[in-house]
């Protein structure tokens, strides 16, 4: 067990792992985006309503902080969200305890092949039932660190997890696109996507719009790419 999880299991629509770069390239503006972000999406109207008209009218979350192999940190353990007043306590702990960016150095490349197998390790010790598991990876640059990521995702595909992703803006100059790299190497599963924020301050709204799809399935919501 890789932390203390909440004793009570619960029966949920969707149980979804958290798992957020800090690794050296994440710097406190990137921190701020990520941590903000979650805790604005969880507790918007969008994402209250969508838990609010799904069978059980519960999801359970979890929030982990990852850079290289073996590096992790915890910020929030499973908890379930019922109502608004369950996400405000969750967005309170993740605006507290997420990680604000400073003292970069050491944490290490990007592993998120490691990220992913964490969070299935997680979603496998979950204390209850889901109707949906998923691993939601937000990173700023590829996998440079660990095993391959592929494997990671096939192992993860295998156990009936989804992988989806949102691709920060890359920090390295490169070229390359990152949506296309997850696209290709990082996420899989039923229905898995990639979303690209547009600008900092697109990074909630897009966070947002990726739950509701999530939570409810809500293919509609999708739409052919939302890259």
């Amino acid at each position: 067990m890789i932390w203390g999880l909440q004793a009570h299991a619960a029966d949920v629509d969707a149980a979804i792992v958290f798992a957020v770069d800090f690794s050296s390239s994440v710097d406190p503006d990137t921190a701020d985006l990520q941590r903000d972000g979650h805790a604005a999406a969880i507790t918007s109207p969008e994402i209250i309503a969508a838990i609010a008209r799904n069978h059980v009218g519960c999801i359970s979350i979890i929030y982990f902080e990852w850079s290289s192999s073996g590096r992790m940190r915890k910020v929030l353990p499973w908890t379930s969200i019922c109502g608004l007043e369950d996400a405000e306590a969750a967005a309170s702990v993740i605006r507290k305890k997420g990680d604000r960016g400073y003292g970069r150095r050491g944490r290490g490349g990007t592993s998120i092949s490691y990220a992913i197998d964490v969070g299935s390790l997680l979603l496998d010790q979950f204390p209850g039932t889901a109707d949906r598991k998923i691993i939601d990876i937000s990173a700023n640059g590829e996998n440079n660190n660990g095993p391959p990521v592929q494997q990671s995702r096939l192992k993860a595909i295998a156990k009936g997890y989804t992988v989806n992703a949102i691709s920060l803006p890359s920090t390295d100059g490169s070229s390359h696109s990152l949506a296309s790299y997850f696209t290709e190497n990082v996420i899989g599963g039923p229905l898995a996507f990639v979303i690209t924020p547009t600008g900092a301050s697109d990074y909630a709204v897009a966070l947002r719009r990726k739950l509701v799809i999530e939570i409810g399935m809500d293919m509609d919501a999708r739409g052919p790419s939302d890259n």
